[in-house]
Parts: C-alpha cells; structure tokens; sequence
C-alpha cells in the first residue's frame, strides 16, 4: 500500500522544534500499516528535518547555539543576500542537516528509539509554516 500526503506544520521561530506529535496527528493511516516505511519530506529550501533527543529541550537550545556559530550570519563571502541576512547560512544549514527522513514503521507507530523525536529545524528569523510531504509504504 502507498500513501502519500501533504501536512502543514504550524509556523515556528528560529530554532529547533520537536514536531513529531504535531506530524502524526496529521497522519491518521499510519495506524493502518503492519509494517513499513515512513518517509517525510520538507518543501523548503531555509528549514531542515532531523530526528534527535525528544526529552531534554536544553538539546534543542544547543543545537541553535552550536549551529550559529558553525554557520554563522553576515559572512563578507556570501554573495547571496537577496532575503536577508539570515537566508544563505539558512541554506548551508538546511544542506547540512537534510530535507527528508526514512523512519520504521512497526504495528502501526512509528519505530523510533525511547528518546527520539522529529524535529523541525527552523533556520529563518521570521518564517511561515512549513510544507511536508509525508509518504508511506507498507502493509
């Protein structure tokens, strides 16, 4: 079986948001497969996906700290500057992390560690919601 669907998640600031129950609530069919994959996919080219720790939020706080200092804002070399400040290290940082997940799907859940959450990279200061496209294939 195959499914595919788009999902909105709701605007967020800058920052790392864990948005795995705000995905599955819009994913009602998961319930239906027995086993499979679950793919999602991120429409945008400033915010990333990744999975990581989903019960200590100081994690969150310091992957933004560790991510402006990696890739920090208002380079004299970046020559793309056409939205602000903050778009091209949000490129590079959207690049780095990634824009899609391949997660397990396993009677019905979604087969994640005890501590792993999915979570919303947001790398602009002042952005919209966030398109998905969530796919899953199973049975």
């Amino acid at each position: 079986m195959w499914i595919q669907k788009e999902i909105r998640l709701k605007s967020q600031k800058r920052g790392f948001h864990l948005v795995t129950d705000e995905i599955l609530g819009q994913m009602t069919e998961l319930s239906k497969i027995s086993i499979g994959m679950f793919n999602v996919f991120i429409k945008h080219t400033s915010a990333s996906l990744t999975i990581n720790e989903n019960a200590d939020p100081t994690v969150r706080q310091d992957f933004e700290s560790f991510f402006n200092r990696a890739v920090p804002e208002n380079e004299p070399y970046y020559r793309h500057l056409d939205e602000g400040s903050d778009d091209m290290p949000s490129h590079l940082r959207s690049s780095l992390l990634g824009s899609s997940l391949n997660i397990p799907i396993t009677n019905g859940r979604l087969n994640l560690g005890i501590w792993q959450g999915i979570y919303l990279c947001e790398h602009r200061n002042h952005a919209g919601s966030r398109t998905l496209i969530v796919t899953i294939n199973g049975e």
